[in-house]
């Protein structure tokens, strides 16, 4: 009787391994559902075909399955696996070829669509009709502000004072983190992306 030899991996699983830790920052737009069955809405912050970092309202349960919708990538299942400062981080559950796949992608979008960088205009910026918006600071109350462009991801702020980078302020009743000061205003950038059914001229924060 022969002696069974262990398979070598193929190239394949071994580009994958390789991979499989170099993630890519990807702020694309989706939907997830926990065990409950709930859906809410998310972003993605990082991907790589092993895992991926979500901006969530809600974190679930380390340990829950999770199926999450993301634009240009679709469906990706999952398990979380730890709990961010703004939402989960989870291992992908997927066979070897939906991991080439999903690698694939990754370098596509990563080289043609510019994502993830400081500013990020692959959505269409609005001037809304409604441009006054009351706006408030963590332990300076509220302050009146002007939007300049707004887009589902975020917007430009007209506002007298600028509070520093990173801090989390509302505009109306979107919360959002300012990512970037410029004369006379602030760039800010929403902790979870507006819904595009309600996204036109009339949109209000």
């Amino acid at each position: 009787m022969h002696a069974q030899h262990a398979v070598p991996r193929s190239c394949a699983q071994r580009a994958v391994d390789r991979r499989r830790h170099h993630r890519v920052r990807l702020p694309l737009l989706g939907r997830y559902m926990l065990a409950s069955r709930h859906e809410y809405p998310g972003q993605s912050v990082d991907i790589s075909p092993g895992g991926l970092s979500l901006m969530t309202p809600v974190r679930g349960l380390v340990g829950e399955r999770i199926v999450i919708y993301l634009e240009h990538l679709g469906r990706i299942e999952g398990q979380i696996v730890r709990h961010t400062e703004i939402g989960l981080a989870l291992s992908i559950s997927a066979t070897i070829r939906k991991r080439e796949k999903l690698a694939a992608q990754l370098t596509w979008l990563a080289n043609h669509q510019g994502l993830g960088l400081p500013e990020d205009r692959r959505h269409e910026r609005i001037v809304p009709r409604h441009s006054a918006v009351t706006v408030m600071i963590p332990a300076r109350g509220e302050a009146a502000g002007r939007l300049i462009d707004v887009s589902l991801t975020g917007a430009g702020l007209s506002l007298a004072e600028r509070p520093p980078l990173g801090t989390v302020i509302t505009l109306g009743k979107t919360p959002g983190r300012v990512v970037r000061h410029f004369e006379g205003g602030i760039a800010v950038e929403f902790l979870l992306p507006l819904s595009p059914d309600d996204f036109g001229e009339g949109v209000v924060l």
